[in-house]
């Protein structure tokens, strides 16, 4: 789903009440709200629901991310267990002590597939359990989005998607800096980054680079130091383990057993 999908469906504070009536809470029929015997309206209990719905549905937590906890991040796949432990509790601790408005992070590793995309993930799972409305895209995406609203039939200005980036209370730009250098992509992000400065909204970003291996300006990287935690993360590939796990689990089920050499 694209981001102006996911505007034209979170939209407003109140959703469309459904025309399967079978769908509908018994106790407001769809409307979210009860009149009380006293005349005072209140909101329905299946609001929190559909609210935490709604917010899932928003964040776009990538599906094989949307499980992810600090329980079942699991420091033993990596051979540095003792700075793999360190990063997991002060990041668990970051999302525990949240408050709106706190410093992001930046989150890097020169190694893909070192697990960055994963504890960003997680944070952001913590971070929705305490009703805080969260936004995850990879910086490719939103560039994307943003093109895609100079296009004559975009039934969205370009405006509107970039308030929807800015005033979010957390978001996560996942594979910053993989983008080729532009004048109007440092611009774009310059000024989401910047409004979200002076909102004092929070950002997380996940990056291969050291920010002063960033291919921006210095107007973007120095505020990236002001606003940021700069977390290095392991050099470690966890793809490059589980590729080699896979190889031997293969021979287990399908080679019975026989772990020689096959070609």
């Amino acid at each position: 789903m694209t981001l102006e999908e996911q505007i034209a469906e979170i939209a407003g504070h109140q959703m469309m009440i459904s025309q399967n009536t079978t769908a509908r809470c018994a106790k407001c029929n769809g409307t979210f709200w009860i009149i009380t015997e006293t005349g005072v309206a209140r909101r329905c209990d299946c609001w929190e629901k559909e609210r935490q719905n709604r917010t899932l549905k928003f964040a776009s937590i990538p599906e094989k991310y949307k499980a992810a906890t600090f329980q079942n991040f699991d420091i033993g796949v990596y051979a540095n267990k003792g700075v793999a432990e360190k990063i997991k509790k002060m990041c668990e601790m970051y999302a525990e002590e949240f408050e709106p408005g706190n410093k992001g992070l930046y989150i890097h590793s020169q190694t893909k597939g070192s697990g960055k995309t994963r504890i960003a993930a997680t944070i952001c799972n913590k971070l929705i359990e305490k009703k805080v409305l969260v936004k995850f895209a990879t910086s490719s995406s939103i560039l994307e989005e943003i093109k895609k609203t100079w296009q004559k039939t975009s039934e969205y200005a370009e405006s509107v998607l970039i308030d929807k980036l800015i005033m979010v209370d957390v978001l996560v730009i996942d594979d910053f800096g993989t983008e080729k250098p532009k004048d109007w992509i440092n611009d774009k992000f310059y000024y989401i980054i910047n409004e979200r400065y002076i909102n004092s909204k929070t950002t997380i970003y996940t990056s291969n680079y050291k920010l002063s291996e960033l291919d921006y300006d210095d107007r973007i990287t120095n505020r990236l130091k002001e606003v940021c935690y700069q977390i290095p993360f392991l050099e470690e590939s966890i793809r490059e383990k589980q590729a080699t796990n896979n190889i031997e689990e293969f021979k287990t089920l399908y080679l019975n057993g026989n772990k020689g050499d096959w070609r």
